[in-house]
């Protein structure tokens, strides 16, 4: 992949993830304002309780199938068949998203316990989380559908 183009998806994926950290940090806004303190993750596999970590899970869960399919459909140059390329992309987005948030709440139960943040600490850890979760999909998908870049990685 050329140096250009590269920085191009690069400065792409960081804009989008950006804006979706606002954006999500936002919308989650409406969703816990009910609670002035937070727990990130709570000593329990199933609870009735919202946690910044199990929020976290779902949102990007959810951000990165969805982006995935809003990334392939954007592409303007010639790409790859939706189906199975994309769609196989964005089940592993899903799982991988899943596994490594899972992973982190796990190990931050472990090592830090069960701690409450404020409201807008909270807000802002889910809003990071969502915007890493954006940049790495956006780019991801954008280097590994367009067809052209593509074949370019495989020849190389």
């Amino acid at each position: 992949m050329t140096t250009t183009l590269n920085a191009k998806l690069l400065k792409g994926a960081m804009l989008t993830g950006v804006i979706n950290a606002f954006i999500n940090g936002g919308i989650q806004y409406f969703f816990l304002k009910t609670y002035s303190s937070i727990a990130i993750s709570v000593d329990s596999i199933t609870n009735n309780e919202d946690t910044v970590l199990g929020t976290s899970v779902t949102l990007s869960i959810t951000l990165a199938m969805i982006l995935t399919m809003v990334a392939y459909f954007g592409i303007k140059e010639k790409k790859v068949a939706f189906f199975p390329t994309a769609f196989w992309l964005t089940i592993k987005h899903g799982f991988f998203t899943f596994g490594v948030l899972t992973s982190l709440a796990v190990l931050w139960q472990k090592y830090a316990g069960t701690v409450e943040v404020s409201l807008i600490s909270a807000l802002i850890i889910i809003g990071v989380i969502a915007g890493i979760v954006s940049g790495m999909v956006n780019y991801l998908t954008l280097r590994g559908c367009t067809l052209s870049e593509r074949h370019k990685l495989y020849a190389a």
